[in-house]
């Protein structure tokens, strides 16, 4: 048994070895799990797990809202709701000092609501804010370190896909995540906007005021998503109602932006096509990740290295809470170096079986929807976090001639804000709690 534990501690440095080297963590996974399940028990016990592994993971009707999600997202790139968010936010906001960028971050939480990845609301954004807030001479720091924070909303603000594989790995109510994921994501829109409030007050020159719009300005732009928040309010108030479950209402949200897209005349078949491929491509790197992180779980669970770690924690004498800053700051760390999703996929099973084991005063099921929030607010300040954080990456490329260094200052007031939303949710347990027991209830 000892033995056992061994190989698995040996397989898990193969496997950072592996992603430190860039060979794709699906890769990665698969080849440490196939590899270390051989040398604990034979290639005939792989090969048996393997004819059958690929349909029992994807026959689970959860793991059909993803691609719905995805293909909802893609089109909403191609309708244009991003610019139209981001243009009725700065008809309201734009007037005041460092109000664009607080229209970038209440227009990437709108579009988060439609698209559900970190990734494509930073770089759809972007686009769209970015050349704004140069013509306006923001500085370069406020203005990348805003849309590259903002971006990290897209994997909270329900409807996220991250937090729909967290739900199934942990095998809790996807709806319950989402009613759970809803004040989490406003606290932080709202933390946002007050950072970038004080960042003006102490450096005016960084955030000037745009013009004031019109009163018939505001009312066509505001007009202009209504069919967005008609869409946000179908498919996220529909799954909190109960009126249908998260695949349909996904379904729906899709169906929905496209015919949008196609009634503004800025959805063409083409499009319609591109959308279809990136959805395939996300969905199929998306469900090797899980067959990867799968033939890893059978390696580590014949290794015994999830419960062997988990007894160590559980019984080292630490308080619960103490442990779980521990966990957190290991999410941290690992948010330097690889995507949310892949994060979440590789963590999680390693990391809910200590949790578990551990009295927060809350019953098991409480704590999964709890821990949930916690590591996936962890999971977005990964993406922002020195040396490698994924959205400031994909937002200095989008910006001309801003160093990378001025994105990692632009991006520090958020991360400590950050900081603070976690420690909140940690103390509070209630600010991810209550809607969902007001709406079961």
């Amino acid at each position: 048994m000892e033995n056992s534990f061994l190989i698995g501690l040996e397989g898990l440095g193969v496997l950072v070895l592996l992603i430190a080297i860039r060979i794709p963590i699906a890769y990665s996974m698969l080849i440490v799990g196939i590899g270390g399940v051989m040398i604990l028990s034979g290639p005939a016990i792989i090969l048996s797990q393997l004819k059958d592994l690929a349909y029992s993971q994807f026959s689970i009707y959860d793991l059909s809202v993803v691609p719905m999600f995805i293909l909802m997202g893609a089109l909403s790139t191609h309708a244009g709701l991003s610019r139209d968010l981001f243009q009725a936010a700065n008809a309201w906001l734009g007037r005041f000092r460092g109000g664009v960028a607080m229209s970038a971050i209440v227009a990437c939480a709108g579009f988060g609501s439609v698209c559900g990845s970190s990734l494509a609301t930073a770089s759809t954004m972007g686009k769209v804010a970015l050349p704004e807030l140069k013509r306006l001479q923001y500085s370069p720091a406020l203005a990348t370190g805003t849309v590259a924070a903002g971006g990290t909303l897209g994997i909270l603000i329900p409807p996220s896909i991250v937090l729909v594989i967290y739900a199934i790995i942990v095998e809790a109510n996807i709806v319950t995540m989402f009613m759970a994921a809803f004040v989490p994501g406003l606290l932080a829109v709202v933390l946002f906007v007050c950072t970038i409030s004080l960042y003006v007050l102490f450096v005016p020159s960084a955030g000037p005021p745009a013009e004031k719009a019109s009163v018939s300005e505001i009312f066509e732009a505001t007009i202009s998503i209504l069919p967005v928040l008609g869409i946000f309010g179908m498919v996220i108030g529909g799954i909190y109602a109960g009126a249908f479950n998260p695949t349909p209402a996904a379904a729906i949200g899709a169906f929905l932006v496209a015919v949008y897209g196609i009634v503004r005349r800025k959805i063409s078949w083409n499009d319609f096509l591109i959308s279809l491929l990136e959805t395939a491509k996300t969905s199929g790197m998306i469900y090797l990740i899980l067959i990867g992180a799968e033939t890893l779980k059978i390696f580590m669970s014949r290794g015994r290295v999830p419960m062997e770690a988990a007894e160590a924690m559980i019984s080292s004498g630490l308080s619960p809470y103490t442990i779980l800053v521990l966990l957190l700051i290991a999410l941290i760390i690992l948010g330097c170096f690889m995507d949310s999703l892949s994060m979440i996929i590789l963590a999680i099973p390693f990391f809910w079986p200590v949790i578990s084991g551990l009295d927060f005063g809350m019953p098991e099921e409480t704590t999964k929807i709890w821990f949930g929030i916690i590591a996936l607010v962890v999971v977005e300040l990964g993406l922002i976090t020195p040396p490698v954080g994924l959205n400031v990456f994909v937002i200095n490329s989008l910006a001309d001639n801003v160093p990378m260094s001025e994105t990692f200052k632009g991006v520090m007031p958020f991360f400590i804000v950050e900081l603070l939303r976690i420690t909140l949710i940690v103390v509070f347990p209630a600010i991810a709690l209550t809607l969902p027991r007001l709406l079961s209830g």
